[in-house]
């Protein structure tokens, strides 16, 4: 339950601040928001991470739900237990979700962060939940998904009678 509403607030946090976005800032234009850091720029990408897929959004927007459905089943049957696992697919799935939204409701997901320090996609946070959340999950189940996740293996320790 409490994964639940960490998807939600995540999901409510992305919505709120690309409704913001399009409600303040022209698009195209930017304003400062940490000054030579980070700007918001408002932004519609057709396409995935670095606009791939351009103008396909109805393909992404198709994968997007298939993944968010898979990740929620996965979540449901309990197939990560250990709580960081699950909370790492919960941060992927918000993301998922976030952009998801964006794509069947305007045919584009809004960005707004463009770092000033480097040259980068603009990106929203939705996105940040799809890295920060993918990376994490990827290093759990490289690294203790086998220590954390120990299923009772039948025991092979006694030949069949017979």
């Amino acid at each position: 339950m409490l994964y639940a509403i960490l998807v939600v607030l995540l999901v409510a946090a992305d919505q709120l601040v690309k409704i913001l976005v399009r409600a303040n800032i022209p698009l195209g234009a930017s304003m400062p928001f940490l000054p030579g850091l980070v700007e918001l720029t408002y932004v519609q990408n057709t396409g995935a991470a670095f606009s791939i897929f351009k103008d396909h959004t109805w393909l992404l927007t198709i994968i997007s739900a298939v993944v968010a459905a898979a990740i929620a089943a996965a979540l449901i049957k309990r197939v990560v237990a250990h709580p960081f696992g699950v909370i790492t697919l919960s941060v992927v799935l918000a993301g998922a979700v976030g952009n998801l939204i964006d794509r069947a409701l305007f045919g584009f997901v809004t960005d707004m962060f463009n770092l000033q320090f480097m040259h980068f996609a603009v990106f929203n946070v939705a996105d940040i939940c799809v890295v920060c959340g993918g990376i994490a999950f990827c290093v759990y189940f490289l690294f203790f998904y086998d220590k954390l996740e120990k299923k009772e293996a039948p025991d092979d320790s006694h030949p069949a009678e017979g």
